[in-house]
């Protein structure tokens, strides 16, 4: 089943399948949001605003990593502690937006909460 993502402001509505999200970035009081065909669009929200939307979603695959970054765990591949780096997969993902880095905290946290997830299926 497809769900839509709607972000409205007051001079525009966009619409995004959630399962074209790959991550959203904080930068200040904004938002950075990759998509998998490697497009990134910068919009007037603060991570909290998706976080809450999300929660709302019927099949949430979003997770919050650290402070500045919220990722579908759709396209999670590898999770590197040493090297603080994250890696997505997936047929549909651009190359451009393949890996990123975070803390090695936040890393640790979400490595966890998949192992959990993948001893409960």
């Amino acid at each position: 089943m497809t769900e839509w993502f709607k972000i409205i402001t007051s001079t525009e509505l966009i619409r995004v399948r959630t399962d074209e999200i790959v991550y959203i970035c904080a930068a200040g009081n904004y938002s950075e949001m990759y998509l998998t065909n490697g497009r990134s669009r910068t919009l007037t929200f603060q991570l909290h605003c998706f976080e809450e939307q999300f929660k709302r979603l019927q099949n949430n695959t979003f997770v919050r990593v650290g402070r500045s970054l919220i990722i579908n765990k759709r396209y999670v591949f590898s999770i590197n502690l040493t090297d603080q780096t994250l890696m997505f997969t997936g047929q549909s993902v651009n190359q451009s937006i393949k890996s990123l880095t975070a803390s090695r905290d936040a890393l640790k946290k979400l490595m966890d909460e998949l192992k959990i997830e993948k001893n409960e299926q």
